[in-house]
């Protein structure tokens, strides 16, 4: 298995990964990643088998669990309970109580706000230029999931800033202060949820916290502290993906109109009622907002002449696994029309994301309301993406109407 080096700090990798993925894919569907000191596996067809394999998970194996500093244990107090890293039993009950709740029906009994909403934010639009990522792209899957849990919108700009601190421990570049200030976001949206579905218990409305604190499977519920992690996990993960897929989207459709040169806006077609599902799959195919999750080794096993044995870790290359040109024609480039193929941006296996649905209807709802609005949206500045690997996202969109 070949050795490469790359920085995921590096300023020009976090503007542009996909040249090194191509690279290290001429050595094969896996390469060890000397930076994050484990293999990577770069196909369509590794991903997947490893995200569907039981043998691979996500819970560290007890035998191995380092001690928690002290200054980290209130975010690991919130993770100790997050489906996302847990493994069966624990994760069948958690996500089967969770889904009990969080129903197709009631993802869909959101669309007529979530429309509402993008008409009421693109009202507010100025006439000078905008960073769209602040004032839409953010706005509509927070305020989404606020109203989804019950609480006032008033309260989605601590939302973000909570979820922001704590997501900041994924970054490859974080530092004492990310984890301080994680650790406080933590302990505050703890607080929070622990005074709010306390409330509810009492209380009970037709909002996703009091679907959750009623939802039993076999005389199981959830306990205060599931709970309290689950909507921490609902926020978090949702909301960062949602707008970084939004937001990579928007740049995409402004870059990319056939004919028209960059910076004109999107052909009608890909935002009709009949193209859209191509569209939003292409734009997370293409640029997803997450392109890297990680897997533990459970027992030994052999994939792609590699042994891992237990306790190793393999890194996933979601975003390099959407580009296989195995799978995909031209996989560089951002064709809306294509024909739909599954792609690995919500996962795959018992942890395929759960926010999935809701992601994908935000997109379909957000994305033509946003450009039959505002017909003549032009870029205003070069776009730039944050300074983070992992997540990839825009730090802003400078637009003009």
């Amino acid at each position: 298995m070949k050795t490469l080096f790359q920085s995921p700090t590096d300023p020009g990798f976090v503007q542009d990964p996909y040249p090194f993925y191509e690279t290290a894919r001429a050595h094969g569907p896996m390469v060890h990643w000397n930076d994050y000191a484990m293999p990577a596996a770069l196909s369509h067809a590794t991903v997947s088998m490893i995200l569907k394999d039981r043998r691979f998970g996500r819970e560290v194996p007890p035998e191995l669990a380092a001690a928690i500093p002290g200054h980290l244990k209130p975010f690991y107090a919130v993770e100790a309970h997050s489906m996302l890293e847990l493994e069966p039993p624990r994760h069948t009950r958690l996500r089967s109580l969770v889904l009990r709740a969080f129903t197709t029906r009631a993802i869909a009994d959101l669309q007529p706000g979530i429309e509402t909403l993008c008409h009421s934010l693109i009202d507010r639009f100025p006439d000078t230029p905008f960073d769209l990522l602040s004032a839409y792209c953010t706005q509509v899957p927070v305020i989404t999931i606020a109203r989804l849990l019950g609480v006032p919108d008033t309260m989605a700009p601590q939302f973000l800033a909570w979820s922001h601190a704590m997501v900041s421990m994924y970054m490859a570049s974080r530092t004492r202060a990310h984890e301080d200030a994680a650790a406080r976001a933590a302990t505050q949206f703890t607080a929070f949820l622990t005074t709010y579905i306390d409330s509810r218990r009492k209380t009970p409305s037709d909002d996703l916290i009091s679907r959750l604190i009623a939802a039993e499977e076999e005389g199981e519920k959830l306990s205060t502290a599931e709970l309290i992690t689950t909507c921490i996990l609902l926020m978090n993960a949702g909301h960062e993906a949602t707008v970084h897929a939004m937001g990579n989207g928007v740049k995409h459709l402004l870059d990319h109109r056939p004919g028209h040169g960059p910076g004109h806006g999107p052909d009608p077609d890909w935002l009709a009622p009949d193209g859209i599902d191509r569209t939003v799959e292409e734009i997370l195919r293409h640029d997803p907002p997450l392109h890297m999750f990680t897997r533990y080794a459970y027992e030994e096993i052999e994939v792609g002449r590699h042994v891992f044995r237990r306790g190793d870790r393999v890194a996933l290359l979601l975003a390099a696994a959407n580009r296989d040109p195995g799978l995909w024609e031209d996989p560089g480039q951002f064709r809306p029309t294509r024909p739909i193929v599954t792609n690995s941006s919500f996962g795959g296996g018992l942890h395929f994301c759960v926010g999935a649905p809701l992601a994908r209807l935000e997109m379909k709802l957000a994305l033509p309301i946003l450009f039959n609005r505002c017909p003549d949206l032009r870029l205003a500045a070069a776009p730039r993406y944050a300074n983070s690997y992992h997540f990839h996202g825009l730090e802003r969109l400078m637009v003009q109407i």
